[in-house]
């Protein structure tokens, strides 16, 4: 595999659905490395807390002994590093560039966090029923504005980054196991096939891709991790 002697490291944790994006990109392009599993609520290691104090948390590519932080900025190092080989994660054109990275930030600022915010809004006994369905709209509205992207600019192609999996294809797959895990949980779908056809046909293909299907986390396994997080997130809101 690429990058043999290249010394690197991944610092990360199981659930993180951003640790999982950068593990899909360096097996994409071949390059072997080092997974060092984290403990991401306490004892945290003294090598996550040098190589990322500004955030402490993960993932970490640590890469020559230099510590790249950010999944976002990860993948893009990963890509410009390791161009020659493999497939190329992000579009050679500036525009097609740009709007890869504006959808990117809008999953990562604005869908996902109100996406995993429906668990949270369920455990909140303070919460109303409207309050409760707000982020269930949320999450619906950005899958809506993803489906209208999708069948805009890739729709004759299998995944956003075109014929292969790209960039923005590991971005928002990411997340898939989470939000199968969260339908299990609720008992309802988000990426209903009657509402968003193109998402789910996409989010079926992405998850028969190989790499992906031994990495992404069991649902089974993240829906106790989300159950684990309920019973903080319902710790902290009976406290005052």
């Amino acid at each position: 595999m690429a990058g043999s002697g290249d010394e690197v490291k991944l610092l990360g944790a199981w659930p993180s659905p951003f640790v999982l994006r950068v593990q899909i990109a360096l097996e994409l392009k071949g390059v072997s490395y080092e997974y060092l599993e984290q403990e991401i609520w306490e004892n945290k290691s003294e090598l996550l807390l040098k190589s990322n104090p500004v955030y402490k948390k993960v993932p970490v590519l640590i890469h020559k002994d230099r510590p790249i932080c950010e999944s976002a900025i990860i993948l893009q190092y990963i890509d410009e590093v390791w161009a020659g080989t493999g497939p190329s994660l992000l579009p050679s054109d500036p525009y097609d560039r740009a709007i890869a990275h504006f959808w990117a930030g809008y999953i990562d600022d604005k869908w996902f966090p109100v996406t995993r915010d429906i668990t949270k809004a369920e455990i909140i006994e303070a919460k109303t029923e409207k309050d409760k369905a707000e982020p269930v709209e949320q999450s619906f509205a950005g899958l809506t504005l993803l489906e209208e992207a999708y069948e805009k600019s890739f729709k004759e192609k299998p995944f956003f980054g075109g014929d292969s999996v790209g960039y923005l294809d590991i971005v928002l797959g990411s997340f898939l196991g989470w939000v199968k895990a969260i339908e299990k949980i609720l008992d309802m779908k988000l990426i209903d096939r009657t509402k968003f056809p193109l998402l789910a046909e996409w989010a079926e293909r992405f998850c028969s891709v190989a790499i992906v299907k031994e990495l992404i986390p069991e649902v089974d396994k993240l829906v106790e991790f989300l159950k684990e997080l309920q019973a903080i997130w319902n710790a902290n809101t009976s406290i005052n």
